[in-house]
């Protein structure tokens, strides 16, 4: 009924997942992947993890799910073409770039969409469809509800659909988080996340010294509404675990659904996986029960703390004769797992091959494998090598050194050439060059279940096209009906932000917007169920000149209803491919690249022709953005569950202080999920003289977001500070330094 998909940071915890009982495993080479700081496997390693999967039933994904700068593209493109002679079964992807690339050169490879993209609305199912998506993995904040809204949509378009089941939830939507990046240069964008969410901070007023910490996901006794929503595959969160916590989550895992679907009864127990790592457990995403306590005031194994809570203990004697059990009994389950793996092999299976024949006869090559043997023949007799023919390079002249190399390729597969026979080869014949190619095509595809051999491509080249120079105009983002008259003054765009709560305002912005048909709407990021329903029905009343969107369900309607459309910032471009995704197959206008990377990783990236390019050189620093609601550890609330109430009428800020005493500002504005943000603004007027003539436009944010940055003149006056920056204007960078600070732009100097 269900697949279940395993964590594989490293070859044991592979091996654990097998010898458990996976379906499938995802793992990640030693770069490309979301989990960095697992010790990943590397290539040499691949071909044999996906023989001994394949050989035990269960399917091999990569995980490639990260951004991909500009100056890695060569890189990857040499990692698209070994895979594509490997018998992977699906690529995990985040970048558009990446996205694009594997859709148009490496049609052999199934492409699945990772959790960074947040998926959580139709829109988005038919943006990752129109990208050849065949699987997706859906957002780990989404009920049960709303899963299962989707899941028709997904089947609907041939796509299959994964769901976080087991492991840690992040405080932040997935892809949405920026914290560890700003406050210390790991990108969770690029597996380098430094978890500050499980960091302790000063107490807060609520006496919480681990505010952000959230327990671990468990679905462990939903088993039937998984089902009953249709979700194709269950999967478990681990990469940084070892082998012995996936072995146990694995083996737990599968005697559950092993007792579901022989007896319809799921094990109304758990006590199993409170044996290996956890932080305790929580459903309340699952259950659209997002309360208090999904928290947890500690990141530790909870392990112990769980042997305390279920058991009453007459002495203290008595818990810490349970607390050693549970030690040795950790050591026991260890010792077992290693016991189990051992006889488990990731080594390539051994090819014997026997290459014979003489001038005037065919060419043979014979192959013999485990469980296999075939021979392949030439089409045409091989020749005497001639000096003449030689010189020309017309053949291949067959011996024992030349054939190893040409049969190479071979061993980058689940093969290895152990013993390669050519006693009865006649000396000093060939064969041309093309016959030959032939050949080793047919014992690939005899190898690899009629699969045909990929041939190697070089990197794509995007056509660089030489724009008259331009000088870059100037768009301000508000999102108060207060600051609509803003543009009486200046010739800049006004973008005005949208909420996440579309459906409680949707009548009063269409009156907004009838009246004041200047203003251009920027969609956010996250637009889930009725509220995405709301913001399309929204679209189609206004039917504006263009928008801004850092949603691809709005691009994707956009698109389809012909409203020129521009990616925001959250969209995360960062390579020239991505950009090329959005123009060609949604007919973007223009992109935001991203604010995480920095001048050196910009080089190189280029848009396509009719394209512009967008960038925000102020605005307050959004760290991450949350479901849940990020006071309650801090400074308290009286209601015990987020719901649809609180996303559309709460409004609210408060301070957490990290242990170095640096100040986070938390807000919750009406009509918009809880938000972190820097204390200083982005403020980055280097890049207009880095790169002149690359950006269409620069953005300022006026939004009204609490920080501790000091804006010493009116709305009015920062525009006209900047619109002076732009037109060259003297001392005019000074100014804007003297009226805005304190100010940041260390993601330009880090970079990702």
């Amino acid at each position: 009924m269900f697949e279940l998909l395993a964590p594989g940071g490293d070859v044991d915890s592979i091996k654990a997942a097998i010898a458990a009982g996976a379906d499938a495993v995802y793992c990640g080479l030693n770069k490309f992947n979301a989990r960095n700081r697992a010790t990943n496997i590397g290539f040499e390693e691949l071909n044999g993890i996906i023989h001994l999967a394949h050989t035990h039933h269960c399917k091999v994904f990569l995980t490639l799910n990260i951004l991909v700068l500009q100056a890695e593209i060569p890189d990857l493109i040499s990692v698209l073409n070994k895979l594509s002679n490997t018998n992977i079964d699906g690529v995990i992807v985040q970048d558009l770039g990446v996205f694009y690339i594997l859709s148009h050169y490496f049609k052999g490879l199934s492409i699945h969409a990772s959790t960074q993209l947040n998926t959580h609305n139709e829109g988005q199912i038919h943006f990752l469809s129109k990208l050849n998506a065949t699987r997706v993995n859906l957002a780990r904040e989404m009920n049960i509800h709303e899963i299962t809204s989707l899941i028709s949509i997904c089947h609907d378009h041939n796509m299959l659909t994964e769901v976080f089941v087991h492991g840690s939830y992040c405080i932040s939507f997935s892809g949405l988080c920026y914290i560890s990046s700003v406050l210390g240069g790991r990108s969770g964008n690029r597996g380098r996340c430094s978890q500050p969410c499980r960091d302790r901070y000063v107490t807060t007023p609520q006496g919480k010294d681990f505010p952000l910490n959230l327990k671990d996901n468990s679905a462990f006794l939903d088993v039937r509404a998984l089902a009953n929503a249709g979700v194709d595959s269950l999967k478990i969160e681990g990469r940084m675990k070892q082998c012995d916590y996936v072995y146990t989550v694995v083996d737990c895992w599968r005697k559950q659904l092993q007792s579901f679907e022989d007896a319809d009864r799921p094990n109304d127990h758990n006590r199993d996986l409170y044996k290996v790592f956890n932080r305790d457990f929580s459903n309340g995403y699952l259950k659209g029960e997002i309360h208090k306590d999904m928290f947890i005031d500690s990141p530790r194994d909870h392990s112990i703390d769980h042997l305390s809570e279920i058991n009453k203990y007459p002495t203290l004697q008595d818990l810490v004769n349970d607390q050693n059990s549970l030690y040795d009994e950790k050591m026991d389950i260890l010792a077992e797992v290693k016991r189990r793996i051992s006889p488990l092999s990731i080594a390539q299976s051994p090819l014997n091959l026997s290459i014979s024949g003489k001038s005037g006869s065919p060419l043979t090559v014979s192959v013999e494998t485990r469980g296999l043997s075939f021979c392949v023949c030439s089409q045409t007799n091989l020749e005497e090598t001639t000096s003449h023919r030689k010189q020309k390079n017309k053949g291949l002249s067959l011996n024992h050194e030349a054939l190893l190399k040409e049969l190479d390729f071979l061993n980058h597969t689940e093969y290895v050439i152990e013993n390669l026979c050519t006693d009865e080869l006649q000396p000093g014949i060939s064969l041309s060059f093309k016959e030959f190619k032939n050949i080793k095509d047919r014992i690939f595809s005899e190898l690899n279940d009629s699969k045909e051999r990929f041939r190697h491509i070089d990197v794509p080249r995007i056509k660089k096209f030489t724009h008259a120079p331009v000088k870059p105009s100037l768009a301000v983002l508000i999102a108060s009906p207060d600051d609509v008259d803003l543009n009486l003054n200046t010739s800049a765009d006004v973008f005005y932000q949208l909420p996440n709560g579309f459906k409680h305002d949707e009548a009063a912005l269409a009156d907004l917007f009838s009246n004041n048909t200047h203003l251009i709407p920027w969609f956010p990021s996250v637009l889930i169920g009725e509220n995405y329903d709301a913001a399309v029905d929204f679209l189609r009343k206004i039917q504006p000149g263009r928008l801004v969107t850092d949603n691809t369900g709005i691009a994707f309607e956009s698109y389809k209803k012909g409203i020129p459309w521009i990616a925001g910032p959250h969209l995360n471009c960062v390579n020239s491919f991505s950009l090329c995704c959005l123009k060609e197959n949604f007919n973007g206008n223009g992109a935001f690249i991203s604010n995480e990377i920095s001048k050196r990783q910009l080089k190189g990236l280029h848009a396509p022709e009719d394209f512009n390019i967008f960038y925000s050189i102020f605005h307050p620093i959004m760290l991450l953005s949350s479901r849940q609601c990020l006071f309650r550890q801090v400074v308290g609330c009286q209601k015990p569950c987020f719901d649809e109430e609180c996303l559309h009428r709460c409004s609210k800020s408060a301070t957490l202080t990290t242990m170095n005493h640096q100040s986070l500002f938390i807000e919750k504005t009406k009509g918009n999920y809880p938000c972190i943000h820097h204390p200083a603004h982005y403020l980055n007027t280097d890049i207009i003289r880095d790169f002149p003539g690359m950006f269409s436009t620069f953005l300022i944010d006026l939004r009204q977001i609490h920080t501790e940055a000091n804006m010493e003149a009116d709305k009015a006056g920062i525009i006209r500070l900047f619109e002076n920056l732009l037109n060259d204007q003297p001392d005019s960078e000074k100014a804007i330094r003297q009226i805005i600070h304190p100010t940041t732009n260390s993601q330009y100097k880090k970079g990702i």
